[in-house]
């Protein structure tokens, strides 16, 4: 089977109480690229989409676990820029 004619297509929905965590693996091509949506409450939080690497796309095709593919993905968690932004508030007020 040719790589450039492959084509897969994966998703796997996680719930937990009220989140939901959407993951999606798309080859078409030999091009792959990898998304993860967060919810909450209903809510769509957001999604981030970045390519696979073309090493992993062998190993998808042939069937194989890639742990870690989705690590780089961090959609939904906390930035610790809303914890600076509180902290300079808090400062300022109390001067």
């Amino acid at each position: 089977m040719n790589s450039e004619k492959f084509t897969y297509q994966s998703v796997e929905i996680k719930r937990v109480g009220p989140n939901k965590t959407v993951r999606r693996v798309s080859i078409r091509n030999g091009k792959g690229t990898k998304s993860v949506s967060k919810y909450v409450n209903g809510k769509h939080l957001g999604t981030i989409k970045k390519h696979i690497d073309q090493t992993h796309i062998p190993l998808i095709k042939g069937g194989t676990f890639i742990s870690g593919l989705f690590s780089d993905c961090g959609c939904g968690k906390k930035s610790n820029t809303s914890k600076q932004r509180n902290k300079k508030s808090k400062t300022m007020k109390k001067k």
